[in-house]
């Protein structure tokens, strides 16, 4: 029996999307799943979600990276699934969802196209050197940079993902360009080994840690600039916490077809 797919992406940050709302998570092998996401082999994504009912909420996600094993939370991910939800007639304008971090509040544009996803509250901000580490749904290291459309995030990515440090349980390697009027953020993901073309959490963990290193307080709204496009993270710091943080960009529907499991 085949299975349909929904193809979604968020700043060319892109997904499969299943809806599974009928019964108990689907059973699909972490192989399968990492073979659905080759690009070559596959449908091809960075990764691959489910969304079930919950009896509290208006849908759960359930996200898989694309190495096939279960992921942390993917903001632009986060984002595509509301758009997904809305495309399903499970919301309109707002919904309030589970994730494996827990609940998040979003809403979505007239056009379906345009989503706010509302991230977790942040107060914890730790050194590694020179970079900032902080964890807003998934673990990232934020480095700032010059030159950044030349450097090989591949590589020093990589070399950072996987040192002494980090190796064991991963993390995210973000590398941050300061442009006066917006950042410029490119990502190396955990679980993808490679760097994408935009990343939800990434973006959102470069734009707090910035703002901790300007020092900056009060209501804060900072374009950011990825691969993929543009993005916007807006919240609330009082120099110590980080409060009604948002995720706000694009999130479009590319295609749909069948599968086999």
């Amino acid at each position: 029996m085949s299975m349909h797919f929904y193809k979604y992406q968020g700043a060319g940050n892109d997904f499969i999307l299943i809806d599974h709302r009928m019964g108990p998570l689907k059973d699909i092998s972490y192989k399968r799943i990492h073979e659905l996401c080759d690009r070559r082999f596959g449908v091809g994504g960075d990764g691959l979600m489910f969304l079930t009912d919950h009896p509290d909420y208006d849908f759960e996600m359930h996200y898989f990276n694309a190495d096939g094993n279960p992921g942390s939370m993917c903001g632009n991910g986060g984002r595509c699934i509301v758009a997904f939800a809305r495309h399903l007639g499970i919301i309109d304008k707002e919904t309030n969802f589970l994730a494996v971090d827990g609940p998040h509040y979003a809403k979505i544009s007239e056009n379906g196209e345009w989503v706010d996803l509302q991230m977790i509250d942040i107060d914890t901000i730790t050194r590694d050197g020179n970079a900032y580490v902080l964890n807003t749904g998934s673990p990232h290291y934020v480095l700032q940079t010059e030159n950044l459309k030349d450097l090989d995030v591949y590589q020093e990515g990589k070399a950072i993902r996987n040192n002494g440090t980090y190796r064991e349980k991963g993390i995210n390697v973000n590398f941050v360009e300061d442009q006066g009027d917006r950042l410029f953020v490119r990502t190396f993901e955990r679980g993808v080994e490679d760097e994408t073309f935009a990343c939800g959490t990434g973006v959102t963990a470069v734009a707090l840690a910035v703002a901790r290193h300007k020092q900056q307080s009060g209501h804060i709204e900072t374009p950011v600039k990825v691969l993929g496009g543009d993005l916007k993270i807006s919240f609330d710091y009082d120099g110590r916490h980080f409060t009604n943080v948002f995720l706000c960009g694009p999130a479009k529907k590319v295609f749909e077809g069948e599968v086999e499991p």
